[in-house]
Formats: structure tokens, sequence, C-alpha cells
């Protein structure tokens, strides 16, 4: 590798976190995050001459963008053919270690929450409120990347952030409300105790699940407390198998394994101190980053 090839892998590794962000953010699939990332490299590399770029976060940012757009537009076709829910990949990391894997920088821009509701938008809106209200990118930029107008662009995020904010916990908690109301529901489940259980969930409380075919998940989302509160405890070994407070997606959440050695990652959505969402994805295919992770009993 000259010195010139060098530099030029050095510059675009400092850049590698940010990227992955913008392309998990868009994608809800870390697998997918990577390759459009490494194929923003190959591009790169492509240039006849890399050192024209003046502004190279820049460009890279629009061109890994413009990559995850086209696979969250392909990948439209297979969610919509997905047995049961489809939930975005977490991302999985012991407290106190940073980012998952080390690869990916945990902002609200990669929150299970967010990520819930963005499914909800159209690839363009999604792609345009990430690009501008997340990453800061103008909307001329974004308007590259999606092919729209700056005009349309701007429409197209409004309707976004509007969706945004009717899903966004309006008195979210601090991460160590967070983490102590994570471990009460834990040991609840692990007693059996309903009643204890009740009382952590919001009234209209929503439970998905995701096996993708592959496990046992809900075929459909659960909601109410009691409701919920029963059917958790109905699925709950006691004594439990493993159960481990880990960071998902940058807030704390769960790592299961039941007695059949299926492991399960909780992502939690709490409001005004209480659970509102339990998301809960079983498809081996998106934990395989458990691996990197000590989950031993």
């Amino acid at each position: 590798m000259s010195e010139h090839e060098e530099r030029l892998a050095q510059a675009f590794e400092a850049e590698r976190g940010h990227l992955l962000r913008v392309a998990y953010g868009i994608t809800g699939s870390l697998a997918e995050a990577e390759d459009c990332v490494q194929e923003a490299w190959l591009r790169l590399r492509g240039l006849e001459d890399p050192g024209e770029i003046r502004d190279l976060r820049g460009w890279l940012t629009r061109t890994v963008a413009r990559l995850a757009l086209d696979a969250l537009d392909s990948a439209r076709v297979r969610r919509e053919r997905y047995v049961g829910t489809w939930l975005p990949e977490p991302l999985v990391a012991e407290p106190g270690t940073g980012d998952p894997a080390e690869r990916v920088t945990l902002d609200e821009s990669v929150t299970m929450a967010l990520l819930v509701v963005l499914e909800q938008l159209t690839p363009a809106e999604r792609t345009a409120f990430l690009l501008h209200d997340v990453f800061g990118l103008t909307f001329t930029e974004v308007a590259e990347v999606v092919g729209r107008s700056p005009a349309a662009v701007r429409q197209l995020a409004s309707r976004a952030r509007r969706h945004v904010a009717e899903g966004r916990p309006r008195f979210p908690p601090t991460h160590a409300e967070q983490r102590e109301l994570v471990a009460a529901f834990a040991a609840a489940c692990g007693e059996g105790d309903l009643e204890r259980l009740v009382t952590l969930l919001d009234p209209d409380v929503v439970w998905r699940g995701d096996g993708g075919g592959k496990v046992s998940a809900l075929p459909r989302a659960e909601h109410g407390a009691r409701n919920v509160a029963r059917r958790l405890l109905a699925v709950t070994p006691r004594p439990p198998g493993l159960v481990r407070i880990v960071e998902v997606n940058g807030a704390p959440g769960l790592v299961l394994r039941d007695a059949e050695g299926v492991l399960s990652v909780v992502a939690f959505t709490v409001d005004a101190g209480r659970i509102t969402a339990l998301d809960v994805v079983r498809n081996p295919d998106k934990l395989t980053a458990l691996q990197s992770l000590s989950i031993e009993d």
C-alpha cells in the first residue's frame, strides 16, 4: 500500500463509526450497514483522484446514505413477507463498555424506540429525517440522496418529525432510572409476581416479539398491562435461566437464555416511570453479534 493509499484508508477508518451509524439508522440492520460502508470504501478507492474531494465526511455520508436507502427499498419487499413482527437488529453491549463491539457510537439516532417508530415511515421520509434532524445534513444535501427537490425533502422531514414526536416518550428516564426499572422487571418475572409486574407496566404497554420464523415468538403484538404481565409470566420459567442486564442500543435492557438455550434480547421503552413497550428479538440471525460478548451463566 502506497503512502497515499494508507492516508486514504486512515481517513476512511476515522469516519467508519459515523458511517455505520448512518447506515444502521436507515436500514435497522447492522449487517446491511456494514455492507453499505464497505461498498462506500470500494467506491472511494475506485475514484481516479480521491484527493479532489474537499469534504470527505460529507461525500462518504451521502454515498453511504444512498446505498442504505437502496438497501432499505430492497428490504421492504422481504419484510412484507417476514414471518411475524419485524424488529430492528439490536445493538448489545456489556454495561460500561461503550459501543457495541466498538463499532457504533450510540446516541438518539439508534435507540430501539426511535427505530421502531421509523419503521412506520416511507424509506424517503425515514432517510430525510435521519440525515437532516439527526446527522445535520442540509435539505439540499439530503435532496441529492433521495432524489427529490429540497422543498420536497423539507416536507418529508416534517411529516417524519411529527410521527417521531408522537412515538417518543414525553418523560424519558435517566439511564440509572431505566436500569432500576429493568432490574425490577427481571425480578418480578423471575419471582412470578403478577401484581408487582403490573405496576411496572404502563396501562397501554405493547409487547412485540421477533422470531423470524426461526424460533417461537409472538405472532402479533400484545397490549395492556395485565394481559402482557400474565403472558410474560406464562412463558417465564422459574427459576429463570440466564438473565443479564446489558446495554441495548444505548439503554439498559436484558439478555435472556431459556431452557432450550434460545437467546432473547429485550429492549425497553420507558415513559413517566413505567414501561410502555417491550421489544423482544429472538431471531438468531439478528443476534449473531452476541457471540462477541461473554454471555455466560
